[in-house]
């Protein structure tokens, strides 16, 4: 968890308010979005959090922020004048058991998206930033149900999630964010790029 001393941090863009009210109203109907007894939380993801993450850099000292900035800044650069569309289409599960985690897919132009991680992925590297080199999957979380949810429920969500897709969104900034972990997990915008432009975020909370 983040302190005074450290920031967690982690790079994503964000669907627009569009995309993130038709793919709610999709989610309103599964499963995992049913009222479950204490003790058995399906982890819900507020879609006020919704995001595509670009890369995890994790927990760093807080004055490696400046060097985050400027790496996005560089790899945000030579996007400049680019045109991106993506949707909200398929989703599945990851892992099994009590790891289990839902989530929605991202179609388009994905090759683009994909391009703009590695751009991101290398800067920070060149800043010498920790960042978690597991290969880029774009999606957003939708649910971490763990062993909770009935198999059959669960299958039936993910079948849900396969067959959706939800209307297109351009995609013009790429963010810094800070995370705070706990049973209610926030998320500050710190910095944000969008074409070749650089501009300052502000301090704007998710969460």
């Amino acid at each position: 968890m983040s302190t005074a001393d450290t920031l967690r941090l982690f790079v994503a863009v964000d669907p627009d308010q569009a995309a993130v009210a038709d793919l709610g109203d999709l989610v309103d109907g599964l499963a995992v979005a049913r009222p479950t007894p204490p003790g058995g939380s399906l982890r819900l993801t507020r879609r006020d959090a919704w995001h595509v993450t670009l890369a995890f850099i994790g927990e760093v000292p807080a004055a490696d922020r400046a060097d985050a900035e400027e790496a996005l800044a560089h790899a945000a650069a030579p996007f400049a004048g680019a045109s991106m569309s993506l949707r909200i289409a398929g989703g599945g599960k990851f892992n099994k058991g009590r790891f289990t985690v839902l989530w929605a897919g991202v179609a388009g132009d994905v090759e683009w998206l994909g391009a703009l991680a590695t751009a991101v992925r290398r800067e920070l590297r060149r800043a010498k930033l920790p960042i978690d080199d597991r290969s880029f999957k774009p999606h957003l979380t939708i649910a971490r149900p763990a062993d909770r949810l009935p198999p059959d429920a669960l299958a039936a969500d993910i079948e849900a999630l396969r067959s959706y897709a939800g209307p297109p969104w351009n995609v013009n900034d790429v963010h810094l964010y800070a995370s705070e972990l706990g049973p209610k997990p926030r998320y500050t915008r710190l910095f944000s790029a969008n074409v070749g432009t650089v501009t300052l975020g502000g301090a704007n909370e998710r969460g």
